[in-house]
């Protein structure tokens, strides 16, 4: 075998911007610092990457997730060590929810004096334990020679699956140093695991005999989409979680889309047969904390053995990555599996009724919803929203996708995390624009980043939804504390003005009818746009969203 030429590369940090160029990354997000600067200074230098400088590190790390959800390929957030790392760990944790194949290159201080609690500036004695809290896996470059080893160890785990965020820390003097490194640098293939033949033969057979099959798709099944639309032209009919929307496009008349646990939802369930869940955790907030009755015999497939049956008893559990398991289950599948005729025509009277049922509690706030889906259809934008209580009663179910990779939303159900997820998604988004559902409370968190979003001139549209208060939190105060409004007032700049002063361009609605002509002219515009509603001229929702019941755990959305 012909061995590969060994070459002179530089320093670790010129290899690291090399390998990752090589590899494929196009843009990577982060905050510059004296402990990457190696590492920056050498993609600056090779000019063949990206470089997106957020505000803060927490916000990179939005940005790296949303840009890696929306794209499909993988997302990279360089921050420095210590309190920078920490600074994008609460975004991380968020990446880790929704299983976002991202790298966080971090630094650590010089090697002799890591994990020795010497003090050195930025340093954090038990940095890696932190990491680990909010990482599929961590990783440290010990020297210039292992440097090949580690990104390729760091990169391959996060793309395998179950993919989510990898932390790789690497010292600053170890980024200074000489490499050598061989010549060709080749793009790590991610590892899935591949389920059993029996276990996909007892699938078959089971489905074989069910005549109201449904199929529940979640984030672990977004590159299965064309399996998933063929198990439904076959007979199943569809449901998803908020990460698996549009696994199957909603506009087909099988899908339940996110409407999963709805009353109209759970009727349905009773006059299943079968539920075959695909890459899900079957999450509380989606299935009443686990207490909603599901479709008997149950049987689950999933990319993590640990996810089996952890949030409901199963009778089968397979083991497998979702694409190549539903399509070795499609080849022991008749053309057309003999179900009952009448399963799409019931899903779709089913999905009608809980979509009236929920426009009748938006009251004037229909409007702003009808507009969004349109226009969202219209040019397939990516859907991005912030937790808030627009995004809880429409945002997550009634705005339409048709393509697993057009939503992004926060999942952890953590607030102030739009804007930032918005810039990513822009910048990852080919020919769309990025429209962003935002609250004034959670705006307050990442506002800063809405100057990265004017310096990149990213194809974004903020809906920032302005009622002056945690909207949720004053509900919820009204309905359970007897109107006791303690902390959920919110002090908000004057946004046109504040927008004004950065250059983004705003405009104002405070009659809900000039909603769609505003949201028109702002997606033909170039550029970042930030449309406010004022919620307080407009009025309330018709009915009053306050959240979970007293007592229950989790959110709603």
């Amino acid at each position: 075998m012909k061995h590969e030429a060994i070459q002179q590369a530089g320093t670790v940090g010129d290899f690291i911007a090399r390998y990752l160029a090589e590899i494929g990354v196009t843009t990577i997000f982060g905050v510059i610092s004296i402990h990457n600067m190696p590492i920056l200074d050498a993609i600056a230098r090779q000019g063949r990457i990206r470089f997106v400088p957020a505000r803060g590190e927490a916000g990179a790390m939005n940005m790296a997730d949303a840009y890696a959800r929306v794209s499909g390929h993988l997302g990279v957030c360089i921050t420095s060590t210590g309190t920078a790392a920490g600074n994008a760990a609460g975004a991380q944790a968020e990446a880790l929810t929704a299983g976002s194949p991202v790298l966080h290159i971090t630094s650590q201080v010089d090697l002799a004096y890591a994990d020795r609690d010497r003090a050195a500036i930025h340093d954090v004695p038990r940095q890696p334990e932190m990491l680990r809290g909010v990482s599929k896996a961590v990783y440290r470059m010990w020297d210039a020679n292992g440097a090949i080893g580690v990104l390729t160890a760091a990169v391959s785990s996060a793309r395998s699956a179950p993919s989510g965020p990898v932390s790789l820390e690497i010292p600053v003097d170890v980024q200074r140093s000489s490499a050598r490194t061989v010549q060709n640098i080749h793009e790590p293939q991610a590892q899935r695991p591949r389920a059993c033949d029996a276990v996909i033969d007892e699938i078959a057979a089971m489905l074989k005999d069910a005549k109201r099959p449904l199929l529940w798709l979640g984030g672990g099944a977004r590159d299965a989409q064309a399996e998933a639309t063929e198990l439904m032209r076959r007979g199943m009919g569809v449901v998803t979680s908020t990460n698996g929307r549009a696994v199957v496009s909603e506009e087909e008349s099988a899908s339940l889309g996110a409407f999963n646990m709805t009353p109209e939802a759970a009727a349905f369930y009773d006059t299943c047969d079968l539920m075959l869940v695909v890459g899900s955790r079957l999450r509380g907030n989606e299935t009443r904390n686990n207490q909603m009755p599901l479709p008997r015999p149950l049987i689950q497939i999933d990319a993590d053995a640990g996810q089996g049956g952890r949030n409901y008893a199963v009778d089968v559990f397979a083991h497998g990555d979702a694409s190549d398991t539903l399509r070795r289950l499609l080849d022991r599948l008749p053309e057309k599996l003999e179900t009952d005729p009448n399963l799409a025509f019931d899903i779709a009277r089913t999905r009608t009724t809980a979509e009236g049922q929920m426009r009748d509690k938006l009251g004037p706030y229909r409007v702003i919803a009808d507009a969004i889906n349109e226009k969202v259809a219209e040019g397939n934008h990516i859907w991005v929203r912030d937790v808030t209580i627009s995004n809880s009663t429409f945002g997550n179910r009634y705005v339409r996708l048709t393509d697993p990779r057009q939503g992004v939303h926060a999942l952890g159900g953590g607030i102030g995390q739009g804007i930032a997820m918005g810039i990513g998604a822009a910048l990852a988004a080919s020919g769309a624009k990025a429209i962003t559902l935002l609250g004034d409370g959670g705006t307050m968190l990442g506002l800063a980043e809405a100057i990265t979003a004017v310096d990149e001139h990213a194809p974004l549209i903020y809906v920032l939804m302005n009622d002056t208060c945690y909207g949720v939190i004053r509900n919820i105060q009204d309905v359970q504390y007897e109107s006791r409004r303690h902390y959920s007032t919110v002090a908000v700049p004057d946004f046109e003005t504040f927008c004004a002063s950065i250059g983004l361009p705003h405009r104002k609605v405070s009659d809900v009818e000039a909603f769609a002509g505003v949201l028109e002219a702002a997606v033909a515009a170039d550029g970042p746009q930030l449309i406010e509603v004022d919620m307080n001229a407009i009025g309330p929702f018709a009915e009053v969203f306050a959240g979970p019941p007293a007592g229950a755990a989790g959110k709603t959305e």
